[in-house]
């Protein structure tokens, strides 16, 4: 039976991006529902199921990388789009089957490195999917195709998380990565292959494009870090909606490992595992529905706010609930310690249901937020990198929730959690659309904003001195101090990349050349975590030298970003102004 090309009739196409948005979701449920709640039961603790989970999201705060491979390399026999889609699913199929020869906990840093390599191709398949959308959905169809996909990733994660937790007491943990790879390989042979995309003719241009490769795609990076530069710093409301993505959008320890973590420790077998998490999918996927005409009606930053403080109630109710019952420190799945009253079984319930409708609710209000923010000339730009921001809050939330409860117990995790979700209320009002589309492509206080970025980074880099010299006395602190310096790293290696681009010869020769040498080692300084690794079998000379360059790095760094503040940005002004 030859099967339809749903790209070819309306209902077709919403079908064909219904379907691949839930192999997007599938691998996010599988790892943070399914391996998550596995891992606890093996003795696995929180933290390292934290920077599991974390790991497991950061492919996705660096996925407008990906942009310029999907453009520039390109096949005429299947597809521009088609192509990667494919290409993408078997890879990711073929990842998880791997996973089966594994041996779990033993092996779990190397269960994190593939499925790290996985999820990589996750994010390279949602540029494709979402440039395919681009490029064959028509405008009146666009407002319900959004909506269904958003569906469909919720479908995915309920797939990949509770459908594995009912399937494993028939499959075993290790036989349920073959059901999810076949899961992602039926979208591919019912969906994607019978597909026909329009083919483009390949232009003198693309073929050159196509013939410089990895060159044109480095370009193209490049054009991407300045539009972005220049959008980021052009108004107001863009500039602090940075800060806004970074930062968490309410609580968020009932959406992450922590809920996992809490349910196995409580007694919660699989199948009930599975239950709460898709009860709790398909509460939220509703309540996104809800807050986006709700937003329309009422105002996006007003309801917003309501959402954002109604998501702490139940994070607060989950905590008192444990407190009462003197449930503090984590214990072994097991252990044979102190009954669980029932009554706190069935406050997590409550607490996880409610805290995921109040998460829908906000969580399309949001997105909505940073499209009024974004400057319409460089949409795709500019709203890419916001959504990546938003993901690296969920990695380094991750991560210190996964360290905190092992060093502060579950309701002071849940306290901080509380308390630093209402953070970004602060920022709201200057969260505003601009005016006119004058105001819309910047404003005269973008060069301001420039130079002040340039100095808090410069300071931050300098700050990290003095952290790494004394960071035995911040004791379990440590780990989330490294997690931030991380993020500081990234983002003043991007500021130098683009920034030297923007300034170009007011920056000075030498001041260029020291931009372009030191962000790749800023951001090679993630491979810290590893200095013992390599003290092991390394020369004592080397592991000296790479003892040095933790400090030297972010101390020329500092010093070049402190020059860099002192630098005319006036082109970014003149620039808004033309």
């Amino acid at each position: 039976m030859k099967l339809p090309n749903l790209l070819g009739t309306k209902n077709g196409r919403l079908s064909a991006f219904f379907f691949l948005y839930m192999t997007e979701g599938i691998p996010l449920g599988f790892a943070a529902i399914a391996v998550a709640t596995q891992l606890r039961r093996m003795g696995v603790g929180p933290a390292e199921i934290g920077a599991f989970v974390a790991a497991f999201y950061l492919p996705w705060a660096f996925k407008w990388a990906f942009g310029p491979l999907v453009d520039v390399f390109r096949s005429q026999r299947f597809g521009h789009r088609r192509a990667w889609i494919i290409g993408t699913q078997l890879m990711m199929a073929a990842t998880l089957a791997v996973l089966i020869f594994l041996k779990l906990p033993e092996q779990l840093a190397l269960f994190t490195a593939i499925l790290l390599v996985h999820n990589s191709f996750a994010a390279i398949q949602d540029v494709a999917i979402d440039s395919l959308a681009c490029n064959v959905l028509h405008e009146n169809e666009r407002g319900l195709a959004n909506g269904l996909m958003f569906a469909g990733a919720a479908i995915g994660q309920a797939v990949g998380g509770s459908g594995v937790l009912f399937l494993i007491p028939y499959l075993g943990f290790q036989s349920s990565f073959i059901f999810v790879a076949l899961c992602i390989l039926a979208v591919t042979g019912l969906v994607v292959l019978p597909m026909k995309e329009a083919l483009v003719q390949a232009s003198a241009e693309t073929v050159q494009k196509a013939g410089s490769g990895l060159r044109q795609a480095g370009a193209e990076m490049r054009d991407f870090a300045v539009a972005a530069f220049r959008s980021f710093l052009g108004t107001r409301g863009a500039f602090v909606g940075v800060f806004f993505a970074l930062l968490p959008a309410g609580a968020m320890s009932l959406s992450l490992a922590l809920q996992s973590n809490l349910s196995v420790e409580l007694g919660l077998n699989d199948d009930q595992v599975a239950w709460l998490q898709l009860a709790s999918t398909v509460s939220s996927a509703v309540a996104m529905v809800i807050g986006g005409i709700l937003s329309d009606h009422f105002g996006r930053r007003r309801v917003l706010t309501i959402f954002i403080a109604l998501m702490i109630v139940p994070v607060l109710y989950l905590m008192v609930e444990l407190l009462k019952a003197g449930y503090v420190m984590p214990r072994q799945p097991g252990s044979g310690g102190p009954a669980v009253p029932q009554a706190l079984v069935t406050a997590l319930w409550l607490a996880t249901i409610s805290f995921n409708i109040f998460m829908g609710l906000m969580y399309g209000v949001r997105s909505a937020l940073f499209m009024d923010v974004t400057n319409p000339r460089v949409a795709a730009t500019q709203f890419t990198a916001y959504m990546a921001l938003m993901n690296v809050a969920i990695a380094y939330t991750a991560t210190w929730q996964g360290l905190a409860i092992e060093a502060w117990g579950y309701p002071v995790t849940l306290a901080v959690d509380a308390v630093f979700g209402l953070v970004g209320l602060a920022l709201l009002p200057w969260m505003k659309k601009p005016a006119s589309e004058a105001e819309q492509i910047g404003d005269a206080h973008a060069a301001g904003r420039a130079s002040r970025s340039a100095l808090g980074l410069g300071i931050l880099c300098l700050a990290w001195l003095p952290f790494w010299t004394w960071r035995a006395e911040t004791g379990s602190a440590e780990a989330i101090f490294n997690t931030f310096f991380t993020l500081v790293f990234v983002v003043a290696a991007l500021f130098m990349l683009a920034g030297r681009e923007v300034l170009g010869a007011q920056a000075g020769a030498a001041l260029r050349r020291a931009c372009l040498w030191l962000a790749p080692l800023l951001l090679a300084l993630y491979l810290r975590k590893y200095l013992d690794v390599l003290g092991a079998w390394a020369t004592p000379a080397l592991h000296g030298l790479a003892q040095g360059l933790i400090y030297a790095v972010p101390m020329a760094a500092g010093a070049v970003l402190l020059l860099l503040a002192r630098r005319n940005w006036g082109a970014l002004s003149e620039t808004s102004a033309r």
